[in-house]
């Protein structure tokens, strides 16, 4: 999901209906570096690397961001979170159904007691997304001076091998998914939008087997893996990583991370 980003002379080697379909991803990783110029759009990352830190340049980056040139279908500033499930073993796990607000979370595996269990996967979740939106996010944006109303963006679910998911059994794969569905949840009782970013290699690994009634279901997907531009367009037919989802966005990776608009 991120990479060093020298300033580029990409948009200008490919057609003008292509450089508007073109923009990046950026988080913690660029912080000090030189940001392109010229993107279409911006996906950037709430996230440190891990689900409780924060993206230390996260103001920088949401003012950059802010400059995009736009496109005819994506929005030209984007987000992403961070997404995992370490089994208790943080001292962030939670412990109840209390959020980070100190609101009751509408829980619906039941009440959580701080156990390696279902309920408080899907509290943990929950729990993520509360603090992303509003210890991370909403701060960061009212000094970037950038448009602080979180549905107004659409947020994208980082779901990645290289960080804490329990494995092992159909028993943890579960409690993965729970957590996810925990994450999308709390976006969705805030009025935000949100998407799946996954390879379905890494997906099929780290979730398992999606129920019909998952609210992981119909969900938007950006789908990485290409190295190249034709690649990232011959992504944009790949199925969806969940039933009635759709792929709309694909990465590609040279010495950045590139992102194409699948329309």
């Amino acid at each position: 999901m991120w990479a060093l980003f020298p300033i580029l002379l990409h948009f200008f080697s490919v057609s003008t209906s292509i450089v508007t379909k073109i923009g990046y991803d950026i988080s913690y990783p660029s912080c000090g570096e030189s940001y392109p110029t010229m993107q279409g759009f911006i996906i950037v990352g709430v996230n440190g690397g891990t689900v409780v830190r924060t993206n230390p340049c996260l103001v920088t980056e949401l003012f950059w961001a802010g400059q995009s040139l736009s496109t005819s279908r994506q929005a030209k500033m984007q987000l992403y979170v961070n997404t995992g499930n370490p089994g208790g073993y943080t001292p962030f796990w939670s412990i109840t159904n209390i959020d980070p607000l100190g609101n009751i979370a509408p829980n619906p595996y039941g009440t959580c007691d701080g156990s390696d269990s279902v309920v408080c996967s899907w509290q943990y979740g929950w729990n993520s997304v509360v603090d992303d939106i509003n210890n991370k996010f909403i701060p960061s944006a009212t000094a970037a001076r950038v448009d602080v109303i979180p549905s107004d963006y659409l947020w994208w679910l980082d779901v990645e091998t290289k960080n804490s998911w329990e494995s092992g059994s159909p028993d943890a794969l579960a409690k993965n998914r729970v957590d996810l569905e925990g994450m999308v949840a709390a976006f969705h009782a805030n009025g935000i939008p949100v998407g799946i970013y996954a390879t379905s290699i890494q997906w099929e690994k780290i979730v398992g087997i999606v129920p019909a009634k998952s609210n992981l279901n119909g969900l938007r997907n950006w789908r990485p893996g290409a190295s190249d531009l034709l690649g990232a367009q011959l992504n944009c037919s790949l199925t969806p990583l969940t039933p009635g989802g759709s792929v709309t966005m694909t990465q590609y990776t040279t010495t950045i991370d590139y992102d194409y608009s699948c329309f």
